[in-house]
């Protein structure tokens, strides 16, 4: 996928969103991600998990990159864009370098756990070995609205 402007990534973004909102609706911290490969076909999605697995690394992002590891039959997925509702945390950050993607592409910025940008920029950190693009607020409204309303719903 050699997106050239962040529209282009609008309808995989949609995809991740919906993986939020069903995320959301079993109870779990609304985020979603999506793989891509370089021609735009999925090759994963996933939403958060945490709750329902007990697992803590059980991040949308880590799922599906997971996932498309799977599909790929190797950990490297160069020539993938791992898109994401939510900026990757440290973790997640350090999952998709690690993972040797192409591009992370998210939509709502995390001030508070945010590693591709906002609070550390681990993604793009000259110090290692592989530097994904990162393209950011790509429907950032509709990302944190998601968010918004699910902890709206579960705050007196």
């Amino acid at each position: 996928m050699n997106g050239s402007s962040p529209e282009d990534f609008e309808p995989a973004m949609r995809l991740a969103l919906a993986e939020a909102v069903r995320a959301g609706q079993r109870g779990e911290v609304p985020v979603g991600a999506v793989v891509v490969d370089r021609n735009g076909t999925v090759v994963s999605a996933a939403g958060n998990d945490r709750e329902a697995s007990g697992d803590p690394t059980a991040h949308a992002e880590v799922l599906a990159l997971r996932a498309a590891a799977e599909a790929a039959g190797q950990w490297r997925l160069a020539g993938c864009t791992l898109l994401v509702t939510l900026e990757p945390c440290t973790m997640c950050a350090g999952a998709a370098v690690l993972a040797r993607v192409d591009r992370v592409v998210y939509g709502a910025a995390d001030e508070k756990a945010g590693a591709a940008g906002s609070l550390w920029d681990v993604i793009r950190d000259r110090r290692l070995n592989h530097r994904p693009e990162v393209v950011m607020g790509v429907l950032a409204d509709e990302s944190a609205a998601v968010l918004r309303d699910f902890f709206a719903d579960r705050r007196p």
